[in-house]
């Protein structure tokens, strides 16, 4: 690398690919820089390595997804795992390729450091796809995402939004059939020379918003034998992976543990009201049973799942731990973290709940709580000061 560095650099034969060469250089390598003036950090870390142990992070899930994915088809064991990972890795592929050649042309039109952010945000979104999403649809998606969501406003660390989950969004809501539904959850595929049987289903969360009832037992929920996106099923290997990144520091257990108490609280406010209201007699009046259909089973809902139920199916302990808590678009102050977990956490449940056309909810509360996060430091630091003020005159 040394002996090639002077091609790459300015006045170079390829000079005009010295943010390239320098990416693939610290990849590698620590970066040899050093600070000239300010605070002094001695650290070998730097972003790259900060994105990797959360990469890192994502293996528990990322090696779960593997093998659920070919036991859903009947395979046992190791072939299971061979088949789920056959599966992945063209999505995952196709979301690096697409993604980082979008944020290297930006880097070389800019003349900048290529952003390290994409190595945790490629593999975020295939795991959180469905895993028979077509490969177009997650280039189409991924680019969108990287484009829109952060080299619009800057790259890496200027973004509002969280790529991941632009990414699915933009899925949802151009091409819903392929994301929610009964024929979303299926493969049909050939192996090893013998046919593998499709499957389709609906996920554990429409299942309760249609029926109000599941047919999954709690501890299928938590060890992830559900249907479900690729990734974010199993939440005893999600929290494996919560567990790494609370022991490096790089989450926020602040935001993470106020996600799970804000979901919970808002789960049994509805358990209470749901408790409370007199179904029965709405059901049996003709023209009310009629008339309220959507209510009934809005308040059937509240009344028959447990708060806790919604920690454990869907995208909820996904996205507390690896979604809510990225240190760009999450809040910055600590009173913040708080506010934006809890809200994040209750805003969840709300949506699964009141509305069924979204029975997952937590792809659109945690890109709410992005755009409102700015607004809640803003808050936050404005009573800090005022606080402040209020000790000066005192002190007079």
């Amino acid at each position: 690398m040394d002996k090639i560095k002077p091609t790459f650099s300015k006045g170079g034969k390829l000079g005009f690919l010295e943010s390239t060469f320098e990416a693939f250089e610290t990849f590698l390598f620590v970066p040899n820089t050093t600070t000239v003036k300010g605070a002094h950090i001695r650290d070998c870390n730097d972003m790259k390595r900060t994105m990797i142990m959360v990469v890192l992070a994502l293996m528990p899930a990322f090696l779960f997804g593997c093998w659920w994915t070919g036991a859903q088809v009947g395979l046992e064991g190791f072939r299971a795992f061979i088949y789920g990972l056959v599966r992945v890795l063209p999505m995952v592929c196709v979301s690096y390729i697409v993604g980082l050649a979008i944020e290297f042309y930006f880097a070389q039109v800019r003349g900048h450091e290529v952003n390290e952010g994409f190595l945790v945000t490629g593999l975020l979104i295939p795991m959180i796809f469905p895993v028979s999403t077509p490969l177009w649809m997650v280039a189409l998606s991924t680019a969108f995402a990287v484009i829109f969501g952060k080299e619009v406003f800057g790259g890496t660390g200027m973004n509002v939004f969280n790529p991941a989950l632009l990414a699915r969004a933009f899925a949802f809501f151009a091409y819903t059939p392929s994301m929610s539904g009964e024929a979303v959850w299926y493969s049909n595929w050939t192996m090893m020379g013998a046919h593998v049987d499709g499957v389709t289903g609906a996920t554990a969360l429409e299942q309760l918003a249609s029926t109000g009832t599941m047919t999954y037992s709690p501890l299928d929920a938590f060890l992830g034998m559900i249907p479900g996106s690729f990734g974010e099923t199993s939440t005893l290997a999600i929290l494996i992976g919560a567990a790494i990144l609370l022991w490096t520091g790089i989450a926020s257990w602040r935001t993470m543990i106020s996600v799970f108490v804000g979901g919970l609280a808002i789960g049994l406010l509805f358990n209470w009201i749901g408790g409370t209201a007199d179904i029965e007699a709405l059901r049996a009046t003709k023209e009310l049973a009629e008339e309220n259909k959507s209510l009934i089973a809005m308040l059937t809902y509240m009344k028959d799942v447990p708060a806790w139920w919604h920690l454990i199916v869907g995208g909820f302990a996904f996205g507390a731990v690896f979604m809510a808590t990225d240190p760009v678009t999450s809040a910055q102050t600590n009173k913040g973290k708080y506010i934006v977990g809890f809200m994040t956490g209750a805003l969840a449940v709300l949506i699964r709940v009141v509305n069924p056309a979204y029975p997952e909810g937590m792809m659109l509360s945690i890109l709410f709580m992005n755009a409102l996060a700015p607004l809640v430091d803003y808050f936050v630091v404005e009573a800090n000061i005022s606080r402040r003020k209020k000790r000066v005159k005192l002190a007079k």
